[in-house]
């Protein structure tokens, strides 16, 4: 009896923890919401952590923290709570819902083949749900877009490599010529110096034949006088 009995306290005080911890982590999910109702994302993303940190294995916790970090533009952080919650949740709406939102983000980014198996796990939990039924078809229409486009936001990033590429080539075909055009003017200018050194031997000639002539004729007049008095 005093065994059974230690048994059942055991059994009792394990219960009484994990109603504490229950009742903690829908506390924290409360605050939560309480938070994401006004639009105080941040705090509403510590509450929602929180509570999985009591709960790891709390659904509620994992789709409502997803939320919250996308309205924060968390896109990555966001899918990877969302597609926890997607996996463990057991109740078909939630399960839906939690696709749905992996469809959105992916929709978003382009990432049109992702969306549609997103949505159609969605529909799979849901079927009665025409908001993502005509997201699924619209993302069908954009990839079919996106491939005849030849890829899309990839090929859009190839689009933009092959153009500064060409700038790059372009920026080096003119330095190319900028160094030719030198190289052709270098010429012209030592042709502009020795012509320059040329003329100025030319005139100093120049003047020392003016001088020796004026030298010449100062000479010539002092003889003539010279004669001429005599």
């Amino acid at each position: 009896m005093k065994v059974l009995r230690y048994i059942l306290m055991i059994f009792m005080g394990l219960w009484w923890c994990q109603s504490i911890s229950a009742q903690a982590d829908r506390q924290f999910i409360r605050n939560g919401n309480k938070l994401y109702r006004e639009q105080n994302y941040p705090k509403a993303e510590i509450e929602y952590r929180k509570a999985l940190s009591r709960n790891p294995r709390n659904t509620q916790a994992m789709y409502n923290l997803g939320c919250a970090l996308l309205m924060q533009q968390k896109d990555s952080a966001a899918t990877v709570q969302l597609e926890s919650a997607g996996k463990s949740e057991k109740a078909g709406k939630r399960k839906a819902m939690a696709y749905r939102n992996i469809g959105v983000i992916c929709q978003k980014h382009q990432m049109y083949g992702e969306a549609i198996e997103a949505y159609k796990e969605s529909l799979r939990n849901n079927p009665s749900d025409n908001e993502t039924r005509y997201n699924l078809a619209l993302c069908k229409r954009l990839a079919k877009n996106q491939k005849q486009n030849g890829g899309g936001k990839n090929n859009k990033n190839d689009k933009n490599k092959n153009n500064k590429d060409k700038n790059q080539d372009k920026k080096k075909q003119d330095s190319k010529q900028d160094k030719q055009q030198q190289q052709q003017q270098q010429p012209k200018d030592q042709m502009s110096k020795e012509n320059a050194e040329q003329l100025l031997n030319y005139a100093i000639q120049e003047e020392k034949a003016t001088q020796q002539r004026m030298k010449q004729q100062q000479q010539q007049p002092q003889h003539r006088r010279l004669q001429k008095d005599w």
